[in-house]
């Protein structure tokens, strides 16, 4: 299937699904949103896929939500201010969360290349994946706190099951920036390598992992997850439900509008 946002090239039992909208640093829109879908759906499907790898065109692994489809945003919105939270719930959300949970029941290792920052959803997808491979470049980033809004992508779900509880929690109230020794330090990242090295050592790795046996792997990693994913449609539904308030507050016409201004954001708790 061709695709517009995406590239997927396979190789050595190697499905590489690259989101490619480099000029914004591969910012998700409802485009790339669905075509990510459908490319991670292909590559689960293909019995000559063992391992999929995942990351971004350019200088960024992905920039988050693209703030431009935002409502106020300044360019055409998903979501529209004045839409009602039931349609703000049956709008864009879904589509999110479906992702999420995709990514996460998958049942073959996935492999996130993060080359650089991964902001808001693109910290999700990362953090989505089975292992995280980075390079000096790899930045973490919180973004939905100047936005007020919750963590997108599962990030409640994953962060305290990947960091712990505190260190989770930390991350999650100060919106600060991880870098890549810190991301290595506490788990975030797997392993930490070189910019220029870093597509050599996450296909190395890949095909290290795709040439083993399939059936093995597919069964250790639903062991693995299995506890992990037992509650996961319940928190993901919940979390849906949670960012549609945060949605339709004033707060987020604030932290959008702060964001085009180019200012700190003055929240008001409403």
């Amino acid at each position: 299937m061709g695709y517009d946002t995406v590239t997927v090239a396979r190789d050595n039992r190697v499905a590489t699904i690259v989101m490619s909208r480099p000029e914004v640093l591969n910012a998700l829109n409802e485009r790339l949103i669905e075509e990510l879908a459908q490319a991670v759906e292909e590559a689960e499907r293909d019995d000559d896929v063992g391992v999929i790898v995942l990351t971004g065109a350019g200088r960024g692994f992905c920039a988050g939500q693209d703030a431009r489809a935002m409502p106020g945003g300044g360019g055409e919105p998903m979501l529209a201010w004045d839409e009602s939270p039931e349609e703000v719930r049956r709008g864009l959300l879904p589509i999110l969360m479906d992702l999420t949970s995709r990514l996460l029941r998958l049942d073959k290792p996935t492999i996130a290349m993060i080359n650089g920052v991964a902001a808001g959803a693109g910290f999700g997808l990362a953090m989505s994946c089975d292992i995280r491979m980075g390079s000096e470049k790899a930045r973490f980033v919180l973004s939905s706190d100047r936005m007020a809004l919750i963590p997108p992508l599962g990030l409640t779900w994953l962060l305290p099951r990947i960091l712990g509880y505190s260190k989770a929690a930390e991350i999650v109230f100060t919106g600060r920036p991880i870098q890549a020794e810190e991301a290595e330090r506490i788990g975030m990242l797997n392993r930490l390598v070189p910019q220029g090295e870093l597509e050599q050592e996450t296909m190395a790795m890949a095909r290290q992992i795709a040439k083993g046996p399939p059936i093995a792997h597919l069964l250790s990693k639903q062991l693995l997850r299995q506890e992990m994913v037992r509650d996961l449609e319940a928190h993901l539904e919940k979390a849906a439900a949670y960012q549609t308030v945060c949605h339709c507050s004033e707060d987020h016409r604030e932290g959008v509008a702060a964001w085009r201004e180019k200012r700190e954001p003055r929240f008001r708790g409403k």
